[in-house]
């Protein structure tokens, strides 16, 4: 069945969002943020409770935590010896639980999200959700060194996959749903909306920006922050930073040696996790087994400091204050950074569910409180080591990830503090001309012309130019209550290989002529042989766009239809796709910037025999609504009258509604626009 387009909300192939897709935006990602804020809140609760029973009653260990949640010094651990025990028992569990019921929840779940976005057309298995909950909060309860951020990232996403899918959204849609779900999950349990979705933007790439996500992101997230801070509350995560500030400008010095040595701990953070991988990847023993021997591991480093293992956002908040940040010994200080990367790989690397954006945040901060240990006293230091941590988390993580505008927005609403933003840009653009283009997401690619969600528009940009009606080709109507035998008979007179099965004027599905011969001797007739056709084209609908239905629904075909539920046009393939695209580089017809809400605006070259050749422009043709802009003859460009007489080379821009341009390309092009592309 046609799928429908009703609920299309993101910014058009022109760039231009009319009114009413910022208002489906509106309440789609509000519905998005709806859910993936009560799923934070039940991956929140999840954490607590699996901590207080594996840490807390086993261990007798509570760790401090930052004051947006609670605050406190922490207690113990009263049994440390029990630690390895404690870890190795959560990774078992959790590596049962992944490995046997959804294998895909395994590791970092951003990264997960992040490749269901560019490779699998924004699906996620719905069975991915509650065992990544499930998994992740044992996996941290136990004191696993894995963040929050991850899994909650990768169930967002998949509330919003779902929902997609619950509203028969199109590929583009889901994959756009997808990520306003991913960033809606970030936004909430970090209580930092506004970082969350353009982590959501931004993560997806090495050097680029997902620009169509944000408005959707942005609603999804505050909706999302909206309900998890009504039900705890709306304090930035770490207290006591909201006075921090940047007043001298010789301090920047130390803010860019700080990058250099973040960038340095980023690598180093990236090389170790996937070394650590590897390792675990190469061992022969059940893969379920795997996450309870990096438990022991990472609890034996746990057992000698236990400021090394689970979510560590208390100990970042300590390093927040001079008093906290000299509390530390300063060789365990010095060493926590490194202490954390190892736990964290093991932790996460050998299988383990749970992220490694938080450990990455507090990997940093703990770099730059062991920095300001060694240096504060120094002439142009930072006096506090507040700045200092926080200017490090950003860098550290912000780096690695190639997201450094998210980062420097979310540690900003986590702090309350946004009066570093000066030397964190500093920082941060250190760290990432040094990290280059190592990166914590594999998942990534370089750019959206690199994406396979993305791929065939921009290897082939004149397409957006051109309707799917152009393209079209014939292909035999079937109707619903024809025999097979007849329905044979009518493929081979149009020696045709397969039909397109209407009933009513409407589509039931595709049948083949192989399909049609093995029933021939029956009584069945077409309509209950047809098959489903998962999506069609419009006529108006830019021929990138088709393309991209094509790739994501892994069709040779489809069929191209007047207007959502209307006449069949007949079918476009890859075939006629190539075809138009060399018609278009012929007529040179490319996009040009839009006009104005519902204006559209392409440029086209006028072929010998355009009916606007050697006519007045008063006396042309057009269509209601559409206007000639601009016209350029031998490369003098002018604004043409009533009386200017158009002529064959002229290069014509044109102005047009939504929905006219098979119109235009019949009035201005003639037979090369009407002959089919």
């Amino acid at each position: 069945m046609p799928k429908l387009r009703l609920f299309a909300f993101a910014r058009d192939h022109r760039g231009i969002l009319s009114s009413q897709q910022v208002l489906r935006a509106i309440w789609l990602g509000a519905l998005i943020g709806t859910v993936a804020g009560f799923g934070a809140i039940g991956f929140f609760l999840a954490i607590e409770h699996s901590t207080d029973f594996f840490l807390g009653r086993l261990a007798g260990y509570r760790p401090p935590q930052p004051l947006g949640e609670g605050g406190g010094a922490g207690v113990g651990p009263a049994r440390a010896w029990a630690l390895p025990l404690v870890l190795g028992l959560g990774g078992l569990l959790s590596g049962v639980i992944v490995f046997s019921l959804a294998p895909e929840a395994e590791g970092h779940g951003t990264d997960a999200a992040i490749a269901a976005f560019h490779r699998r057309a924004g699906r996620v298995n719905l069975r991915v959700i509650p065992v990544k909950l499930v998994a992740s909060a044992i996996t941290i309860g136990s004191g696993g060194a894995a963040g929050r951020e991850g899994p909650t990232a990768q169930v967002g996403a998949g509330f919003g996959s779902l929902i997609a899918d619950l509203l028969r959204l199109g590929p583009a849609e889901r994959r756009r749903a997808l990520a306003a779900g991913m960033g809606a999950g970030i936004g909430a349990i970090f209580r930092a909306p506004l970082g969350g979705a353009m982590m959501a933007a931004e993560a997806l790439y090495r050097h680029d920006l997902e620009a169509d996500v944000i408005l959707l992101g942005l609603i999804a997230s505050i909706t999302a922050y909206a309900i998890f801070g009504a039900w705890s509350d709306y304090e930035p995560m770490f207290g006591l930073a909201q006075g921090f500030t940047f007043r001298h400008p010789q301090e920047l010095i130390w803010y860019a040696i700080l990058g250099v040595l973040c960038g340095a701990i980023g690598i180093l953070y990236v090389k170790t996790f996937y070394g650590t991988r590897a390792l675990f990847r190469r061992l022969r023993m059940p893969a379920m087994l795997k996450p309870a021997l990096g438990g022991l591991a990472a609890g034996a480093i746990g057992f000698a400091a236990p400021e090394a293992i689970h979510v560590g956002y208390g100990f970042v908040q300590q390093a927040l204050t001079r008093e906290g940040a000299l509390s530390f010994d300063l060789w365990l200080l010095l060493l926590l950074p490194f202490a954390r990367i190892l736990t964290t790989s093991l932790t996460v690397g050998s299988g383990g569910s749970g992220g490694v954006f938080g450990p990455g945040m507090v990997i940093g901060g703990l770099t730059g409180a062991g920095a300001w240990r060694l240096l504060h006293g120094v002439p142009g230091f930072p006096a506090e080591p507040g700045p200092v941590v926080i200017v490090a988390m950003i860098a550290t993580f912000g780096a690695v990830a190639h997201a450094p505008l998210a980062m420097l927005l979310m540690v900003g609403e986590m702090t309350g503090n946004l009066s570093l933003l000066a030397p964190a840009m500093l920082a941060v653009a250190v760290a990432t001309l040094l990290v280059g283009d190592v990166t914590i997401y594999e998942a990534q690619v370089p750019t959206r012309a690199d994406s396979p969600a993305h791929r065939g528009r921009y290897a082939f940009p004149l397409l957006s130019t051109l309707p799917a009606g152009r393209a079209a080709y014939p292909v035999p109507l079937l109707e619903a209550s024809v025999p097979a035998a007849a329905a044979l008979e009518a493929l081979r007179a149009s020696h045709a290989s397969f039909g397109i099965v209407v009933e009513n004027g409407r589509i039931v599905g595709e049948l083949t002529a192989e399909d049609a011969r093995t029933a021939a001797g029956s009584p069945r007739t077409a309509g209950s042989l047809a098959r489903p056709i998962p999506a069609v084209v419009t006529a108006e609908t830019p021929l990138d766009e088709a393309l991209d239905l094509l790739a994501n629904h892994e069709r040779r075909w489809l069929p191209v239809v007047q207007r959502p539920g209307g006449p069949v046009v007949g079918a476009i393939d890859t075939r006629t796709l190539l075809r138009a695209y060399r018609r278009a580089v012929r007529m040179q017809a490319r996009p040009v910037a839009p006009i104005g809400e519902g204006l559209e605006a392409i440029q086209l070259v006028l072929p010998p025999d355009s009916p606007l050749a050697g006519k007045k422009l008063a006396e042309a043709n057009l269509p209601p609504g559409v206007r000639i802009l601009v016209f350029t003859r031998q490369g003098e460009t002018a604004v043409p009258s009533g009386d200017t007489r158009l002529e064959a080379g002229d290069v014509v821009t044109v102005a047009l509604p939504p929905g006219r341009r098979d119109a235009v390309l019949k009035a201005v092009l003639g037979t090369i626009g009407a002959a089919g592309l």
